[in-house]
């Protein structure tokens, strides 16, 4: 078990990874009323804004609205962008330390993502930069229309498919980024928004 791995005490259910990593799964981590508080809150008042990536020297749109809080020296560099955190809002705040009490942990950041409709979407990738550390630790809160969270690991290329219901929180942690990639994949007939929180913990520069 990495330094970021659970102890079987934590009581978050089976390890859906089975292999190089773990990975469980809450679903009703936000009963569904109080999600919906939090899905029209999130919505209206986070500072949402398009995205570019650089791909073979060009910037390409991502297909999706990101936003970046936490505190001051949590900066961030992902797929050739560099992020700066916005001052954590109050209702993050409490988000944050509602996630933390259920995982036992510390986060200093959140990166949100805002789906518009089934449209919007994620490509493969793994959060394996060195901000995160050597096992990084990931909490995903969501709110909003259900998506597919993919999935797929490295070597044997076996496929997992997890449907990621309004106010469920997904946890990520020990060898997962290492061995795994995953993508929120295009789903056209889903007319709803969703929003994804993925708590951080970003460490500081060597």
């Amino acid at each position: 078990m990495g330094a970021s791995g659970l102890s079987a005490a934590d009581s978050f259910g089976p390890n859906l990874a089975r292999q190089d990593g773990e990975l469980y799964y809450l679903e009703q981590f936000i009963p569904a009323a109080e999600a919906d508080h939090w899905l029209e809150t999130l919505l209206a008042g986070l500072a949402w804004r398009t995205e570019s990536i650089v791909v073979a020297g060009r910037a390409v749109p991502v297909p999706r609205l990101v936003c970046w809080y936490g505190d001051a020296e949590a900066h961030y560099r992902y797929a050739g962008v560099d992020h700066a955190p916005e001052p954590w809002t109050p209702g993050l705040a409490l988000l944050r330390q509602r996630v933390e009490s259920r995982c036992a942990r510390r986060f200093n950041s959140v990166l949100g993502n805002l789906y518009r409709d089934g449209e919007d979407a994620m490509g493969w990738h793994a959060d394996r930069e060195p901000e995160l550390g050597p096992w990084p630790f990931i909490a995903s809160l969501s709110f909003g229309a259900e998506r597919r969270f993919d999935l797929r690991h490295n070597r044997s290329r076996e496929i997992l498919n997890l449907p990621l219901a309004h106010g469920g929180l997904l946890l990520m942690g020990g060898m997962l980024q290492h061995h795994w990639r995953h993508r929120v994949p295009r789903q056209p007939g889903i007319r709803a928004p969703r929003i994804n929180l993925t708590f951080r913990a970003i460490l500081p520069p060597p």
